[in-house]
């Protein structure tokens, strides 16, 4: 009977879990199981870092567009709720980029909608 050597998918699972904690501080990055437990915590929280990072664009558009919707004379929730009774379809990621880019064009949407 030949010799059988065991073990190779066990190493493959270990080295593959410690790829990814590659970068990790401590012994996170070298022990098995510390690099289980930082991996379930760090995927947990770029998960959720992946939902907040929508919110936190999205907050940060409506204050960019309220301060131009102020400097044009009118406030942010009057501005969305003219654009929509206009029937103008620009998201809030566009109206923050044309108040940056080009606050001439934001003030022209700005007078199409009222």
């Amino acid at each position: 009977m030949s010799r059988v050597k065991r073990g190779t998918i066990a190493n493959k699972k270990r080295k593959k879990i410690l790829k990814y904690t590659k970068g990790f501080k401590w012994g996170r990055k070298s022990k098995e199981i510390a690099a289980k437990e930082a991996l379930l915590h760090a995927w947990t929280h770029a998960f959720q870092g992946r939902k907040q990072k929508k919110r936190d664009f999205r907050a940060l558009w409506n204050v960019k567009i309220g301060i131009a919707a102020k400097a044009n004379g009118t406030k942010y929730s009057e501005l969305i709720n003219k654009l929509n009774k206009a029937k103008i379809k620009l998201n809030r990621k566009m109206l923050a980029e044309l108040t940056l880019s080009d606050p001439k064009v934001f003030a022209k949407i700005v007078e199409k909608a009222k």
